[in-house]
């Protein structure tokens, strides 16, 4: 009984400092774009200071926070549910939602302070959060009810796709400012390189776990960046090529999936 009542405590404090670390991450968020310090926003410092760097994509495509932390509540609130207390399925992610989260927080303080070095570490520690927490749930490899797959499944996906571009992003925006020469490689040249990791990294979980939310981020990802740099032929037409690449697999996938369905139906 003890025993019991003691990982009862233990999952409430889970649950508690997910949500409070998910509504913490969103506050900081939105005040360090309507008060941020220094007079500059997170756009601001990167349409000025990195105004050069030619993976940027276009300003419209910071939108998809709204649908980040949209997802992020959604998961917030729903493993917070007392039917959820003791759920095996989310106990996997443990604190990794309140590390990603709490990175998150730090991130922004750093950017916004152009230590972008450190930022640079932060984002890191993001990715890596948010990788364990989708491989430990199995996301897009295992079957699962509709309502963890839009609860969990998703908002994961989501985040973790655009974090996976920002990650690049950020790296790309340290080094610009560190002046890093690129091995004698032209700008252009790591940028479509870059790109096409982006794209091989989409394609690689499209086809082994079918997760088109991640894909999906990555598409997005794409036709902004080349948005941005559609008077660079070069970037533009990568850039759009990998985008419709996506486009097609997912496409092909779904027709599969569904095709797949409808004879295990029979």
């Amino acid at each position: 009984m003890q025993k019991s009542t003691s990982i009862n405590y233990q999952d409430i404090i889970r649950q508690i400092a997910t949500l409070s670390a998910v509504i913490g991450a969103f506050v900081v968020n939105v005040v360090s774009n309507i008060s941020p310090p220094n007079d500059l926003s997170i756009g601001e410092i990167s349409n000025t200071l990195f105004a050069n760097v030619l993976i940027i994509p276009a300003n419209y495509a910071f939108a998809i926070w709204g649908v980040i932390y949209l997802g992020l509540f959604v998961l917030g609130i729903y493993q917070f549910l007392p039917k959820q207390r003791q759920n095996g399925y989310l106990r996997k992610t443990g604190y990794l939602l309140v590390i990603a989260s709490v990175a998150q927080i730090i991130w922004v303080y750093l950017f916004l302070a152009r230590l972008f070095a450190f930022s640079v570490v932060a984002i890191l520690l993001i990715l890596i959060s948010l990788i364990i927490a989708y491989v430990r749930l199995g996301i897009g490899s295992k079957r699962v009810s509709q309502m963890k797959k839009w609860c969990v499944h998703f908002p994961i996906s989501i985040y973790l796709g655009w974090i996976s571009v920002a990650t690049i992003v950020n790296v790309a925006s340290w080094l610009y400012l560190e002046k890093w020469d690129g091995w004698g490689i032209s700008a252009e040249l790591w940028t479509a390189m870059m790109l096409l990791v982006a794209f091989l990294i989409a394609a690689a979980i499209v086809i082994q776990r079918r997760d088109f939310a991640y894909t999906g981020v990555t598409v997005w990802a794409l036709v902004a960046i080349s948005l941005k740099q559609w008077d660079n032929s070069l970037l533009r037409n990568v850039a759009l090529i990998l985008a419709i690449a996506l486009v097609l697999m997912i496409t092909i996938k779904s027709v599969r999936n569904e095709r797949t369905g409808k004879l295990r139906g029979k």
